[in-house]
Order: structure tokens, then C-alpha cells, then sequence
């Protein structure tokens, strides 16, 4: 099943947050465009995107009728429509509480780990540098562990919780943090980055001091 016409993908290239749902819209083969949100100089607080998400926070998602805020939710809601075929998106009760912990995980540890140090590396965020990395470092610690026993997240094949995790563990290095003492998680990123219609997520040079 794919829609009738293109979703719309309100969205900022440098936003880990975008990056998961377009991944997974391109994994998929659905149709989409991308409609920019200039953050910089504050749409996403303005009155036309408030009425889409309240939050003032990209990503958001319109499928004809239908317009969704928050990242995870709107990987939740393409799998749930779009991915009949369970390629990424488990049917069991069992397998979509195991990604939804991993979804957990993204909106906990990596959201204050590896994205609050690329934020305060790269747009000077008035955040605790020093918890990130702490932070950062049990999350990719357990990440390296369960990486070293199978290839993905969850089990022998990609899912969702391998989308909603990868482009702030990729753009780790963006606050810092370097992968080399994790060669697990480096071959999964590299696994990742191999598969068919994967998009990159767009690096951002850090500032000159």
C-alpha cells in the first residue's frame, strides 16, 4: 500500500529527529517531499506550523488528511499503515514492545547523550557538556554489548529500532565523541548505511572559533 499522493515531510536537514522519519519513508518507497523549516529564523514557533504541532518541533508528517508531530510517533504510524509486509515494523505484541523500548531509549539516553553533546558542540546549547558524555557513554556501552552479539538492534535483520537510533549515534563525532573504541557500533552504522535507498543524514561542519 502506498498513498494516493506524496506525504509531506515538514522538516530540518540537520535534525537527527528528521532524519529517522525520512529514512524510514525512503526505506519504505513511499512518496514524499520535503517542505524546509527554517529554524534559524524561528517558523517552527510561528502560527502556520503551530497549528501542525503545538511544540514548535519538526519533524511533522501530513498523509492527505492526516498530520502527525514527534518522530517516533510517526514511524509508529508508517509502520502501522505502510509496512504490511513487517520488514521493519514487527506484528507480534512481543516484537513491537522490543522496538518500542528502543524508541524509549532514543527519547532518554540519546536525546540526552549523544544529541545534547552535538548540540552544545555545534550550536553552543547552555547544557551540562560533562552529563552528556556520561550519559553517552553507559548508553553506547550497552549499544556496543548487545551490537556485539547480532548484527541489528533487535535481532538478524533491521527494524525500527535500528531507524529511530541511528543518526545521532552516526553524528556523534559532530559533539566529540568519537566511535573508534566502539568497532561494533561502527559495523552497524556501516550495516545501516548499506541498505537499499538509505539517505544520509546531512553533516554539519562545527563553527569556526
Amino acid at each position: 500500500m502506498k498513498p494516493v499522493t506524496p506525504m509531506r515531510l515538514f522538516q530540518h536537514p540537520i535534525s537527527g529527529h528528521c532524519h529517522r522519519v525520512e529514512l524510514y519513508l525512503s526505506l519504505l518507497g513511499l512518496p514524499y517531499e520535503r517542505v524546509l523549516v527554517d529554524l534559524s529564523s524561528g517558523e517552527q514557533k510561528q502560527p502556520a506550523f503551530l497549528a501542525k504541532n503545538a511544540f514548535g518541533q519538526v519533524p511533522v508528517l501530513e498523509d492527505g488528511s492526516v498530520t502527525l508531530a514527534d518522530s517516533n510517533a510517526i514511524l509508529l504510524y508508517l509502520g502501522e499503515r505502510y509496512d504490511a509486509e513487517a520488514r521493519f515494523w514487527p506484528r507480534s505484541a512481543q516484537g513491537k514492545a522490543a522496538v518500542q523500548r528502543w524508541f524509549s531509549v532514543a527519547a532518554g539516553p540519546l536525546a540526552a547523550g549523544p544529541a545534547a553533546a552535538r548540540r552544545a558542540r555545534l550550536f553552543g546549547a547552555k547544557l551540562d557538556y560533562g552529563q552528556a558524555l556520561s550519559v553517552t557513554k553507559q548508553l553506547f556501552s550497552v549499544l556496543e554489548a548487545e551490537l556485539t552479539t547480532r548484527s541489528y538492534l533487535l535481532e538478524s535483520t533491521p527494524t525500527l529500532a535500528d531507524v529511530a537510533l541511528y543518526a545521532y549515534v552516526a553524528r556523534a563525532p559532530e559533539g566529540d565523541i568519537s566511535l573508534e573504541p566502539y568497532p561494533a557500533i561502527a559495523a552497524w552504522l556501516a550495516r545501516i548505511e548499506a541498505l537499499p535507498r538509505f539517505v544520509p543524514m546531512q553533516r554539519t561542519p562545527k563553527p569556526e572559533s
